[in-house]
Formats: C-alpha cells, sequence, structure tokens
C-alpha cells in the first residue's frame, strides 16, 4: 500500500539521498511525497494535509524532531513518526514519544523497508477499524463491546495494542486508555488471529504495533524478555517459548 509521506531534515542532501532511497522501495515507495526543512514548515504542511508517515530528523536549528514528535501526537489523525538521524544516542526518547522505528544514517534500504511495513500495517488496522463502523452495542469482527460504569463503547478492534488476562477479567489496553472486559482470551485469540499475537499465556499484543523485543527484570522469574509497543509506555512479558515468534513479526 503506497504511503503518503513527508520528510523533514534541515539538510538538503539528506533530503535527497532519502527520497532517492524511498523512489526504490517498490510496492512501498510513496504515493506522495513532499518535503520540510524545519519543524515550522512540517507543521504548515500537517495543518493543511495528511500523512501517513512523517520522517524526521532530529537534530535541527529552532524545535528539533523530538518536540515536533510529541507536537504531532496532539493532531486529531497524527502521522506515524519514524527517526532518521545520524546520531544513534536519541533511541531511547524517540520511542518515548511513540515512534515506530529509529533509523540511523545511512540508511540501509533493506531497514528502509522493515520500517515501511510497520508502518503499513498500522495504517491498514487505523483504516480497516474505521472503515467499518457499526451501530452501537453491535459486536462485530472489528470491534469489542465493553460495558463501561453504566454505558456500553465499542472499541474497534485496529486500536487495541494488547490484552491481558488479570484474575477473572480482561484488560483491554488503547493508547488512550484500558478497559475491563469480561471475556475469554482464547476466544478472541481464535477471533482475531491475523491481527494479534500470543506472547504469553495471559496476553496477546497487537502484531503491527511491535516495535522491538526486549531483555526485561522481573522480579519473580529474574531475567526475562518484554514488548515494547507503539502508543504504551508499559512493556508486556514475553515467555521463552514465544520469543522465536514475536521476532519473526518484527522482521516480517
Amino acid at each position: 500500500m503506497p504511503l503518503d509521506i513527508l520528510i523533514v531534515d534541515d539538510e538538503a542532501l539528506a533530503r535527497r539521498r532519502l527520497r532517492t532511497l524511498l523512489s526504490d522501495c517498490g510496492p512501498l515507495a510513496p504515493q506522495r511525497l513532499d518535503e520540510a526543512d524545519s519543524a515550522t514548515q512540517a507543521l504548515e504542511l500537517l495543518r493543511s494535509q495528511r500523512y501517513d508517515l512523517a520522517l524526521l530528523d532530529i537534530q535541527m536549528p529552532g524545535s528539533d524532531g523530538l518536540t515536533l514528535a510529541s507536537v504531532l501526537r496532539s493532531l486529531a489523525m497524527p502521522p506515524a513518526v519514524v527517526f532518521v538521524t545520524a546520531h544513534a544516542s536519541h533511541a531511547l526518547e524517540a520511542f518515548e514519544v511513540d515512534a515506530v522505528d529509529y533509523l540511523t544514517k545511512p540508511v540501509p534500504r533493506e531497514r528502509l523497508l522493515q520500517a515501511l511495513q510497520k508502518v503499513e500495517r498500522l495504517v491498514q488496522a487505523r483504516a480497516e477499524a474505521q472503515a467499518k463502523a457499526q451501530l452501537p452495542g453491535e459486536e462485530t469482527a472489528d470491534t469489542l463491546v465493553i460495558q463501561v460504569r453504566g454505558r456500553v463503547e465499542r472499541v474497534p478492534i485496529g486500536d487495541i495494542l494488547f490484552i491481558k488476562a488479570e484474575l477473572k477479567y480482561l484488560t483491554v489496553r488503547t493508547a488512550e486508555r484500558s478497559y475491563i472486559f469480561d471475556g475469554s482470551l482464547q476466544e478472541l485469540e481464535e477471533r482475531h488471529a491475523p491481527l494479534f499475537l500470543r506472547v504469553h499465556r495471559n496476553a496477546l499484543v497487537a502484531r503491527h504495533a511491535i516495535r522491538s523485543l526486549e531483555r526485561n527484570y522481573d522480579a519473580i522469574e529474574g531475567e526475562s524478555w518484554a514488548v515494547r509497543l507503539h502508543g504504551v509506555p508499559e512493556l508486556v512479558g514475553v515467555s521463552r517459548r514465544q520469543v522465536v515468534a514475536v521476532r519473526d513479526n518484527l522482521v516480517r
């Protein structure tokens, strides 16, 4: 699926190189590709048109890329963010502003393709959730109907980042909030297998949201593994038997 992409970098040569690299990405080559040489110019473009992806440099005169990414989160329909920078030292800060990926210059074509594939999955999941709206209270393959303090809310499946079994209920987490859902984790896994990956006996995560697999320390289990997801700060534990499946999802 071709994406609408905005390159934000104060160096003309860097923008030109990235434009050339994007043109060599086959089916993932951008449908529309615009450029901005500053955060100010980027925001002017973003106020008048929508982009699926913003490729941001970090160190720029004026507002830097991290500041711009924070501002983008307040937009009604923000683009996915991938940082493209010569400095690897800002990776942690980048993921704190919900970056989908972090690429260091010079960017190999294969790494750029991986980042575009992640963004494509994210955009598709959002589009499918928005395109198949239905009547309130009616649960379909694209929504969960959840009781929230005496009212009913429809939660699009494409918005759900992870589902965890805790005691008798499930915690359903989106980027905006958590819900308590009275249901079966196994049934949800079977019903939505293409969208979710079982990472632990008590957890499903959205495939499109997985951005990294990390070593983690658990006070009970000791050293373990966890996934970091786009859109939420908390890590989700990964059982050892599911580590390979998570790695496979990351490189797809």
